[in-house]
């Protein structure tokens, strides 16, 4: 495979997104694309897919792809022109330059096109780029398909939470007597009562190097499932270090910003880890199943139960006695075994999925520097 001498501005020229606050924004079918991802939707586009942006400010040399019609937000820069170049192979090569090293800002990190476009790069025909595409693409529809699958079996563990606790069709319920709107043996508890630690999270800076644990922050736990390759590292020292180590079955909960009230239960595929100082940790106790816990902390229920309660604040924050007051419908312990059992599976598969995400992730980010490089034939 042939590659020729370029420079950026010969695989693609790159513009400034345009501005659009969350107020502005009206959920819709076209994605809003900002350096941090997708983050929201809205009724109208700005530029035909397919798409390919770089994070410019904030989460700096970031770099997404659409192929859907889309509104690149002012946080970015898209690919105005692909000068005949194939977009997917762009996405996957602009990836590779580790862009964030430009940064042009003072006090706010900043990345200028003007900056990126002389860069000098060797790239090869469409033909061999489309090739070189279609391989990465690969691993990335697999990884794709696995998290839709991850995603229904989420779905599955709510749907089955709202049809037994919220509904009351749980098994047994038609013999089951009510009494003042709960089944006979079922007690409502405030989640204080059912942990036997509500507490917060360590202080210390993140590292991208392998300094020690596992460092989890609010930014990790928004999305649907947490990223542990994308986690960064701490220094936690020995004398603090159980204090925060999260175990399987902890839940999480942000505490503060837009995100306040977002949680995630730690599954069995988490690293040795510790959580940061804007996270509260929530310790099932031997009273509730770690698994109803978490899907109940999980639900949008709780989220707006932590709105409701922290209403009004300039800043939004929710500190661990609001969390603690929240109550839980807790069931006999019968029931709880049996969707503690049944959730456990989904989760137990959900973990797996992501486990194989994470090799074919690796796999491809090895195989990407050296296709691009034209060390490998395709």
């Amino acid at each position: 495979m042939t590659l020729r001498p370029a420079i950026i501005s010969d695989l693609c020229v790159l513009q400034r997104g345009f501005d659009i606050s969350k107020a502005e924004q009206t959920d819709g079918p076209f994605p809003v694309i900002s350096s941090g991802g997708f983050g929201s939707t809205h009724t109208e586009f700005k530029v035909q897919g397919p798409g390919v942006m770089v994070g410019r400010k904030g989460t700096l040399g970031t770099v997404h792809f659409t192929n859907r019609n889309y509104w690149p937000h002012s946080t970015v820069l898209w690919v105005k022109d692909f000068r005949g170049n194939s977009p997917k192979f762009v996405y996957y090569f602009l990836k590779t330059l580790r862009l964030e090293r430009l940064d042009a800002g003072a006090a706010n990190p900043t990345l200028n096109r003007n900056h990126v476009h002389p860069l000098k790069i060797r790239i090869p025909k469409p033909v061999d780029q489309q090739k070189i595409a279609d391989v990465l693409s690969s691993y990335d529809d697999l990884i794709e398909n696995n998290r839709r699958r991850m995603a229904l079996l989420e779905e599955a563990a709510r749907q089955l939470y709202r049809e037994w606790f919220v509904r009351l069709r749980f098994p047994g319920h038609e013999s089951t007597p009510i009494r003042n709107g709960v089944p006979q043996g079922w007690e409502k508890h405030t989640l204080k009562e059912l942990c036997s630690s509500i507490s917060y999270g360590y202080t210390t800076s993140a590292s991208k190097e392998n300094t020690g644990a596992k460092f989890l922050r609010i930014t990790d736990i928004v999305h649907e499932f947490i990223d542990w390759s994308a986690v960064p590292y701490c220094e936690t020292p020995p004398s603090n270090s159980d204090q925060y180590l999260l175990s399987e079955g902890d839940v999480v909960v942000a505490r503060t910003g837009a995100t306040t009230g977002y949680a995630k239960r730690i599954g069995s595929n988490a690293p040795p880890s510790v959580f940061a100082s804007y996270l509260i940790r929530l310790k099932p106790s031997e009273k509730v199943s770690d698994t109803l816990l978490g899907v109940f902390v999980e639900s949008q229920s709780f989220k707006d139960y932590i709105w409701a309660n922290i209403a009004g604040a300039a800043q939004p924050n929710a500190n661990a006695k609001t969390i603690g007051r929240a109550r839980l419908l807790v069931p006999t312990p019968p029931i709880q075994e049996i969707f503690h059992s049944q959730v456990k599976v989904m989760y137990s598969q959900r973990d797996n999925l992501l486990q194989q995400n994470a090799l074919l992730a690796e796999a491809r980010d090895h195989l990407l520097p050296r296709l691009m490089r034209g060390e490998i034939e395709v």
